[in-house]
């Protein structure tokens, strides 16, 4: 948009606090903000609804799902890409770091193919031809329990958009599955395997994670750092993790599975995501540490809607209630994911700042999603 176009009457999420106002966005950019419950000739009335920064997602699966619909199934990537910005503009995401796994196994029964780098290369060209309505970085799950981690990060550079890197170790009986008979039922319910095979699953990654795991490990974070991308810790579980993460120069926990780990992420200076299913459900589907009981203990920076884009709204605006501060709650996936990822366009209402911005009111203690801007377009 190009034309001025002015949102006023409404319940401005600002840092730090919420007020009434209005915000008036020019060439894709927030141009003014103003208090009070005037309606200008032309505004939008919001009659008080609230209107806050584009939500920002740093890690999610739902790219995967739509490209796979159903174990076996695979869906056209174009088509799977277009409709997965249409999800998530309609939840207010409106900045994704869209999760793709590197690291894959070569034997066809073990079901973790390599995909990332055609499916990247799809992406892009469809942000080129401004096919999508938000905003797409990459997001790389480098998995270092894998066999081609290291030529599968060497198909990336820097025109990629590679924003963040994760280190991922799926070893199990370990991080985020240590109940081993929590990743028997996920992995029998995911991949349809029988006891025996289970049995060989499991003894193929620990026989991988000790033949390449440390040279996997020392290989990602040298590419986050060819990337230019931040480096994230995935599902550290004791404080002698964290401290290895931090070893790396990671700033970014992603799904810490206990206290401990949280404590000494905040020791270390490293900011914790949880996820807003685990949030929402009152728990983690892992058995692990609950998001509520780390926002209580001021253990929480960050959320991700991780396998569920409509999560992330409405999981901050329930810590606005935990923490009595709905702006709070708000910065959880707005200001702080962008801070994390260097993201200083964006991320909070301020003049100067991306007009991403979006519109919802509590109902029955649900935020209801009315309309989003990514640049000052209407994109939902």
């Amino acid at each position: 948009m190009t034309e001025p176009l002015i949102l006023a009457n409404a319940t401005l999420v600002l840092p730090g606090e919420t007020r009434t106002g209005l915000v008036t966005l020019s060439g894709g950019i927030i141009t003014d903000i103003a208090d009070g419950t005037s309606v200008p000739t032309g505004a939008i009335n919001f009659e008080g609804d609230f209107l806050c920064p584009g939500l920002i997602e740093l890690h999610t699966d739902n790219l995967e799902r739509h490209i796979q619909p159903r174990p076996k199934v695979d869906w056209p990537h174009a088509a799977a890409i277009i409709a997965h910005d249409a999800e998530l503009a309609g939840t207010g995401i409106t900045t994704v770091f869209d999760a793709m796994r590197v690291g894959s196994i070569k034997a066809k029964e073990a079901r973790y193919g390599q995909y990332a780098r055609s499916l990247a290369t799809e992406l892009l060209d469809l942000r080129t031809q401004n096919a999508l309505k938000i905003s797409h970085f990459l997001h790389l799950r480098a998995e270092v329990c894998s066999e081609t981690l290291v030529q599968e990060l060497d198909e990336f550079g820097d025109a990629d958009r590679v924003g963040l890197v994760s280190l991922m170790d799926h070893t199990p009986g370990q991080r985020q599955f240590r109940d081993m008979s929590k990743l028997e039922a996920y992995v029998k319910g995911k991949h349809g395997f029988d006891d025996a095979g289970f049995a060989a699953h499991v003894a193929g990654l620990k026989r991988m994670r000790d033949e390449y795991g440390d040279l996997h490990e020392i290989e990602a974070v040298k590419a986050a750092r060819r990337f230019g991308a931040v480096l994230a810790s995935h599902d550290d579980t004791t404080s002698d993790q964290v401290a290895v993460s931090a070893g790396h120069g990671i700033h970014l926990a992603e799904f810490p599975t206990t206290v401990e780990a949280a404590r000494a992420c905040r020791e270390h200076g490293i900011k914790v995501m949880m996820g807003a299913p685990n949030l929402i459900r009152g728990g983690s589907h892992s058995g692990n540490v609950a998001a509520k009981d780390l926002a209580e203990l001021e253990l929480l920076d960050i959320l991700s809607s991780d396998y569920v884009p409509a999560a992330l709204l409405l999981a901050a605006a329930q810590l606005g209630e935990i923490w009595g501060d709905m702006a709070r709650g708000l910065a959880t996936v707005t200001s702080s994911p962008a801070a994390a990822v260097n993201l200083t366009d964006r991320g909070s209402v301020e003049i100067g700042k991306r007009a991403d911005l979006i519109r919802f009111r509590m109902r029955a203690g649900v935020p209801a999603l009315s309309s989003v801007w990514s640049r000052g377009r209407r994109v939902a």
